[in-house]
């Protein structure tokens, strides 16, 4: 086991959580004391404990999106993923990691600057780089610290994106499986979705993310932007 410092539990609360098209069901919420970043992000425990003996829970690490989890941004799929993890994860047990990591880790105000250098042409990676920030910087930590804080050693994973389970192998959970997420396309999300498959190889099918007829003319702005960014 990797050595990084135990997390311990704050507080356990049970809400109801009521979505707008109507599903509803009942979450305890847990909060942690001795988080590595400092952040306060959030367990939402559903369905079975998660630790129970003899099952393996069904786990998502979702970072926080205000534009996408409040305001149904059509401009990524974050709130379709998190609506879809929630009923999954309530059918067959498990959790929720709610984490504070706008943006890929790079913050509110500094994602909707990405979002204008998107406008432009760039994809969503190189909008974070031509802002001299990383392409994604979140690291897990803080995750593993809270799944075994719950007593969580060995998951199922629900997740399109490779490097989370890669970081939670690397910091001593065990994941068994890592179960795709639904493809929540929209006409506004189209290239954000082609851009985590191409460029950080999430397992979205590519047959479902079609060239949309207007990205010949995207690609040339965006090598146009890339030239004047440097």
């Amino acid at each position: 086991m990797p050595d990084f410092p135990a997390a311990t539990l704050r507080s356990r609360v049970r809400v109801p959580l009521r979505f707008h098209d109507g599903y509803g069901v009942d979450a305890e919420l847990v909060t942690f004391h001795g988080l590595a970043d400092g952040q306060e992000h959030v367990a939402v425990v559903l369905g079975d404990p998660p630790s129970a003996p003899g099952t393996t829970p069904l786990v998502r690490l979702h970072s926080e999106c205000l534009t996408g989890d409040v305001f149904g941004s059509a401009r990524c799929d974050c709130g379709p993923q998190l609506r879809e993890a929630v009923e999954r994860i309530a059918e067959h047990g498990g959790v929720l990691l709610y984490l504070r990591q706008e943006g890929r880790g790079i913050g509110l105000y500094n994602k909707l600057d990405a979002y204008a250098l998107q406008d432009q042409g760039l994809d969503t990676y190189a909008a974070n780089t031509a802002l001299g920030l990383p392409e994604d910087a979140r690291d897990y930590t803080a995750a593993a610290q809270m799944l075994a804080a719950l007593g969580v050693t060995s998951l199922d994973l629900l997740s399109n994106n490779p490097d989370k389970a890669g970081q939670l192998r690397d910091l001593g959970i065990h994941v068994r499986d890592r179960v795709p997420t639904g493809v929540f396309r929209t006409a506004h999300n189209v290239r954000y979705l082609r851009a985590k498959v191409l460029q950080t190889q999430h397992t979205l099918p590519l047959a479902d993310l079609p060239e949309l007829p207007e990205l010949q003319e995207l690609q040339e702005l965006q090598d146009l932007a890339v030239r004047h960014v440097g």
